[in-house]
């Protein structure tokens, strides 16, 4: 089973290092990992896409839990979620049909041409994992001379803004608002 787990970290030196570290220490084969400071510069969000069933979810959660600098742990693959991977993909395209070929496979993707070169073009794309995939293997046949992804992003859908933040900067999450969190999941 696919789980996609976000953790808000203090945003401190060695936070990626220390998670990372921890997690292949224990076995534990993560599938996709991003990171990057969120709304108030205090934090960052690590997303981590793992396979595994339920037992292993919850290992990974108390491991993640234990270190000092992770202030909240979320299994959002079980709520309504958002879900982004950005892609460069760098593919032979000669002048002419093949390039206007790419173009146009781009543009149905709802990608964009960011770079072009006397024989290539670098596509911009970014979707779910399935469109990515999608995209890679249409490219295939042409020539993939270079491919580089982000790793997977997601948010929570809806409107009620998640508190965590502002929580763990005045020192904890208040029993009203752990409720109505909880409700939502």
């Amino acid at each position: 089973m696919r789980h996609v787990l976000s953790a808000t970290v203090q945003n401190v030196p060695g936070v990626l290092a220390h998670v990372s570290g921890m997690l292949a220490s224990r076995g534990y084969n993560i599938d996709s990992l991003a990171v990057g400071e969120t709304e108030d510069p205090r934090f960052s969000r690590m997303t981590f896409v793992l396979r595994g069933d339920d037992r292993v979810l919850d290992q990974v959660r108390r491991q993640l839990e234990k270190i000092v600098t992770v202030v909240r742990v979320d299994d959002i693959s079980s709520r309504n979620y958002v879900e982004r991977d950005l892609m460069l993909l760098k593919v032979a395209a000669p002048a002419g049909p093949a390039r206007t070929e790419v173009k146009e496979l781009a543009e149905i993707f709802r990608g964009r041409i960011v770079d072009v070169a006397g024989d290539s073009v670098i596509v911009e794309i970014s979707g779910t994992e399935k469109k990515l995939e999608g995209f890679i293997e249409l490219m295939r046949p042409r020539g993939i001379l270079e491919l580089v992804r982000t790793g997977r992003i997601a948010m929570v859908r809806g409107s009620l803004p998640t508190r965590e933040l502002t929580e763990a900067a005045d020192g904890g999450r208040p029993a009203d608002a752990a409720d109505a969190t909880d409700s939502l999941a």
